[in-house]
C-alpha cells in the first residue's frame, strides 16, 4: 500500500567520481527513507532493468579494452532508455521516489568531458530518454579524484573506468563542477570530505528543500 508522506513521485540522482562516497550515502538514504515509510524504488545506471544489466556487463567489463569511447556512449544511452521506460516514469507516476545511483550527468562528465565526446553529443543520443525525465534533484557529492583514490585505496582492477587513469578522472571532476555551474537549481553539491554523519545532514537538507520529504 502507497504511503500517505509521499505528496507526489519525484525522481533524484546521486552523482560523483569514483570513491566520492556515493554509495554509502545511497546506503544510509536508502535506511532513512524506508523506514520512515517512504514509498520508494531504489535502481542504478547503468542496470536496474534485466536488459539494462546486461548492457552494464558490456560496458564496465575489464576484458573490453577495445570498445570505442562512442560505444560506450550508446552503450549507455541505450541501458537509460529502457531504465526510464521501464522504471523510473511508471514509478514517478504511481506516486513513487525514485532514487538513481548516477544518471545523465555521469555521461557528460565521463564521456562528454573525459572521452573528449563533447556535451553536445552526449545530449543528442540521450534526447529519447530524457524527454519525459529529468531529476528533480541531483546530489553531486564533490570530492577531488586524488583525494577520492587515496581514500578508497586505488581504482578496482576489474573496472574497465576506473582502470582509466587519473587524467581521465580529473576530467570527470571538471565536467561535474560545470554540470553544477549550468544546472545550479537541480544539482546540490554536497562536500564530500566532510564525516559520513555530516555529509547525511546535508543530503537529508537538500531533499527537504525541495519538499520531496518532510
Amino acid at each position: 500500500m502507497q504511503s500517505n508522506k509521499n505528496l507526489k513521485g519525484a525522481f533524484i540522482s546521486l552523482e560523483g567520481g569514483d570513491g566520492s562516497g556515493k554509495s554509502t550515502q545511497l546506503k544510509l538514504l536508502t535506511e532513512y527513507l524506508v523506514n520512515n515509510g517512504y514509498d520508494c524504488v531504489f535502481t542504478r545506471e547503468p542496470g536496474g532493468t534485466k536488459i539494462s544489466e546486461k548492457i552494464r556487463e558490456i560496458i564496465l567489463d575489464g576484458n573490453n579494452s577495445e570498445e570505442a569511447d562512442e560505444t560506450e556512449a550508446l552503450l549507455y544511452a541505450a541501458a537509460r532508455a529502457q531504465l526510464v521506460k521501464e522504471l523510473i516514469i511508471p514509478s514517478v507516476n504511481a506516486g513513487k521516489i525514485v532514487v538513481c545511483d548516477r544518471f545523465i550527468d555521469s555521461s557528460v562528465a565521463y564521456q562528454g568531458y573525459a572521452r573528449g565526446l563533447g556535451k553536445k553529443f552526449i545530449d543528442e543520443i540521450n534526447a529519447y530518454p530524457l524527454k519525459n525525465c529529468m531529476p528533480d534533484l541531483t546530489l553531486f557529492f564533490d570530492i577531488t579524484p586524488e583525494r577520492a583514490f587515496e581514500r578508497k585505496g586505488g581504482a578496482d582492477k576489474n573496472d574497465r573506468i576506473e582502470q582509466s587513469g587519473m587524467e581521465f578522472h580529473k576530467k570527470v571532476y571538471e565536467g561535474y563542477k560545470e554540470q553544477a555551474r549550468v544546472f545550479p537549481n537541480r544539482i546540490v553539491e554536497i562536500d564530500a570530505e566532510q564525516s559520513v554523519e555530516n555529509v547525511f545532514g546535508a543530503v537529508l537538507r537538500a531533499l527537504k528543500d525541495k519538499k520531496i520529504i518532510k
